[in-house]
């Protein structure tokens, strides 16, 4: 691994995980969330991942309208990759799950590679006395029956119909038959190379925080694709920054943000998605990595280019930028 290659910084802002209880830096608002989001970018990160949250209450949501004032405002203040989810919560129609990335047509948006039925979230119900809202309780009392659905059906139809418009997805891989999932949709012609692989590590469900793990998942990605891909690591929690550092030094790009961690030190909550990238551009720049910058990490990726994302009307051009 050459000293000097470039690491791409991904900041995934607000995420849907965590609820307003945990942290009161957790953006909400789509002030907050663009505030965030272009400080993330100015601090490093070269990607910036976008869920939406009703500004009223903190709770996810897929509409698009939510997501518009947010993603105007960060296109224009920054050149920095939009990144969107086409997830959401098990009981969201595919329909919703995708609007917001049809409407904007982003360069990049992140596409769940199989189904997953975290284990274990109920236990956050102990964790806080009081809880802001309602809807928080209710999230975490359900948990046990819940179960995120990706059949082949879904995301065939979100690689088809996000895509059409040049769109690039980055493969959200829980576990190993993920990678295999990646491998299935290239074989049938619907995701071409260089595939964009984000190994996650340490989610209920999936696999777990073992450095093992890591190195198999690089394994079987290698096995599958060869040369053919670029290769990303997430992981919650306390566990970010080390498993990040430990996947860079194997070749990794890395995500970091308030969606998978909330802490900056044990016991320390982040104040901003900013503390986070720049603490994690530290310690790359320390273990002699260059950080690749969103033009950089355009070309590495194969992107469609900022010119050609859409915007927030239905024409698909920015109201503001007119």
């Amino acid at each position: 691994m050459s000293a000097g290659r470039k690491v791409v910084i991904t900041c995934a802002v607000t995420g849907s995980a965590h609820t307003p209880t945990m942290s009161p830096y957790l953006p909400i608002t789509p002030e907050q969330i663009a505030d965030q989001a272009i400080g993330a970018a100015a601090a490093g990160a070269a990607i910036v991942h976008f869920h939406a949250r009703d500004p009223r209450d903190g709770r996810p949501t897929p509409d698009p309208d939510v997501y518009a004032p947010a993603i105007d405002r960060v296109r224009e203040e920054s050149d920095v990759i939009i990144n969107i989810t086409t997830s959401g919560a098990p009981q969201t129609p595919l329909d919703d799950k995708i609007a917001a990335a049809l409407r904007f047509k982003p360069e990049l948006a992140s596409l769940n590679m199989g189904s997953l039925s975290p284990y274990g979230r109920q236990r956050m119900l102990n964790k806080f006395e009081h809880w802001q809202h309602d809807w928080e309780r209710q999230l975490f009392s359900a948990a046990p029956s819940r179960v995120y659905p990706n059949s082949e059906e879904m995301i065939t139809r979100t690689i088809k119909e996000v895509g059409a418009c040049g769109t690039r997805f980055e493969c959200e891989c829980y576990d190993v038959g993920h990678l295999y999932n990646v491998a299935y949709f290239a074989d049938i012609g619907l995701l071409t190379p260089p595939f964009i692989i984000q190994t996650v590590f340490g989610f209920s469900g999936g696999i777990g925080l073992d450095a093992d793990n890591m190195t198999h998942m690089r394994n079987v990605a290698d096995r599958l694709f060869g040369r053919e891909y670029h290769w990303s690591v997430l992981a919650p929690g306390k566990h970010e920054f080390r498993l990040c550092t430990m996947g860079a030094t194997m070749g990794s790009n890395v995500r970091v943000g308030m969606e998978d961690n909330l802490y900056l030190d044990k016991g320390r909550l982040a104040r901003s998605n900013a503390e986070q990238v720049t603490r994690m551009r530290d310690i790359l720049t320390l273990l002699s990595f260059d950080i690749a910058t969103p033009d950089e990490t355009r070309q590495m990726l194969g992107l469609k280019g900022r010119a050609n994302a859409g915007g927030s009307d239905a024409a698909g051009e920015s109201a503001h930028s007119r």
